[in-house]
């Protein structure tokens, strides 16, 4: 342990927000290219079939803000407390962690069972989508508990410093679900073709197996954290603790699925072809916002380690070299997204029709990427310092109370283009509540760290 707390608290912060940042953006730039993959399997079944996955995203998406939500508040409890050199709060965070983990995945199962049919119906009225979407979403779900303890262990090991084996597990994962995509939906070596069934059973298989992978050798090789069940009770310091960053984390990161739920109704208005297009950029975007993500990832043990060490040189270093880092990889996207919308677009066997409605939403949504890397790096410095419920005030604002209404009013028009305006709108007024927080963290917290 000696050692990775030396690497976190004695490095120089640019190497080390790098030598941090890019293991967790490979497995993210891989998580991307399964993203993609998958929907270019999906695509070829049908459109109907890519619209069935396109409304099923916002439950699945669920499933993600979760355990990652999770994830982040037991990444920030265990990085500071492996600075604070507290042992016990290490292993009571990991114990809970583990237990709390089963219990989200057993929620998602009943609401597999019972809410996946109720809730699709809201988006479409032909028959054929419904039972594609309901069949992904159900076996999505209700197996479901891959994902969670695969993020469970990757938070951990990111909180020692440990980058590497998470993109390892991360990258065999989207790897091995790329391979079984085409076996299980079109029905190779003598198994039957499933459709959508079998991309949905590609995607569990391949998280289960991440899953097992992670823990074993969590379990072994991760010797400052120790899980201890023999005599363990829930404490509600720890449950504080965890959730009081977990659920706002959790809250922010599932609101892409209230976001995209609501737009598929606006968006039905005008076309299933609109929920397509509008599917495949949540789809695309992911090239994007993961490498960013991958910085933000490096960033966030950093801060917390630096904050409970009460190293306030670092922590602002650390701060300040994260947004500029995201902010870069976001005016890229953009550059992409402006010069190639055609060519992402058409690998998805798009129409006419779909490349009418898609080249000017990819062109018009791109011009919110740089506000967004400002505002997502700012989010989780936030989170990093204990902050979760300004991140997620942000989040709200952002989406439920601007982009949502601003895409309502602009859809009267009558003209689909126009509600793609609503994000670069959003982003804008947002960042004007993200400076504000920052400099009240920074008054409260940041220069105050040592006194």
């Amino acid at each position: 342990m000696e050692k990775t707390e030396n690497i976190m608290g004695t490095r120089k912060v640019m190497p080390l927000l790098i030598s941090m940042s890019v293991p967790p953006m490979i497995s993210m730039l891989i998580q991307a290219l399964y993203n993609i993959v998958d929907s270019m399997y999906v695509a070829r079944i049908s459109e109907d079939a890519l619209t069935a996955v396109s409304i099923a995203f916002p439950l699945q998406n669920l499933i993600i803000a979760v355990s990652c939500g999770f994830g982040i508040g037991l990444n920030s409890c265990v990085a500071r407390a492996l600075g604070a050199k507290d042992e016990k709060e290490v292993t009571s965070a990991a114990t809970h962690g583990f237990l709390l983990s089963g219990v989200h995945w057993i929620l998602f199962v009943l609401m597999g069972i019972f809410l996946t049919g109720p809730f699709l119906r809201n988006f479409t009225t032909n028959p054929q989508i419904y039972e594609m979407s309901c069949q992904y979403t159900q076996i999505v779900l209700c197996f479901s508990i891959g994902s969670m303890y695969h993020l469970y262990a990757e938070k951990l090991f990111q909180s020692t410093g440990s980058m590497i084996l998470p993109m390892i597990f991360q990258g065999v994962g989207a790897v091995l679900n790329i391979i079984l995509d085409p076996v299980f939906i079109f029905g190779w070596f003598n198994i039957p073709a499933m459709g959508v069934q079998g991309a949905a059973i590609a995607t569990v298989a391949s998280q289960i197996f991440a899953a097992v992978l992670s823990m074993i050798f969590f379990l072994k090789k991760c010797t400052s954290i120790r899980i201890h069940l023999k005599g363990f009770h829930f404490e509600k310091s720890m449950l504080w603790k965890l959730y009081t960053v977990g659920i706002p984390s959790a809250i922010m990161m599932s609101l892409p699925s209230v976001l995209v739920a609501a737009l598929n109704s606006v968006l039905a208005a005008f076309s299933a072809t609109a929920i397509a297009v509008f599917g495949l950029y949540i789809k695309i975007q992911t090239f994007v916002y993961m490498p960013a993500n991958g910085v933000i990832q490096g960033m966030r043990p950093i801060m917390s380690y630096n904050y409970g060490a009460g190293n306030k040189e670092r922590v602002t270093k650390t701060l300040k070299h994260c947004v500029a880092y995201a902010v870069s990889i976001m005016a890229v996207g953009l550059l992409l997204f402006q010069l190639f919308p055609k060519q992402l677009l058409s690998m998805f066997q798009a129409s006419d029709t779909m490349l009418s409605i898609g080249v000017p939403a990819l062109r018009i949504i791109s011009l919110s990427f740089l506000l967004a890397g400002f505002g997502i790096s700012c989010s989780s410095i936030f989170q990093a310092l204990g902050k979760a419920v300004y991140s997620m005030c942000i989040s709200i604002a952002r989406q439920l109370v601007i982009l949502l209404p601003a895409a309502y009013l602009l859809a009267q028009s009558g003209n689909v283009n126009l509600v793609w305006w609503a994000f670069p709108i959003a982003e804008l007024v947002s960042v004007g509540a993200t400076a504000f927080f920052l400099m009240k963290i920074n008054r409260s917290i940041v220069s105050r760290i040592g006194q």
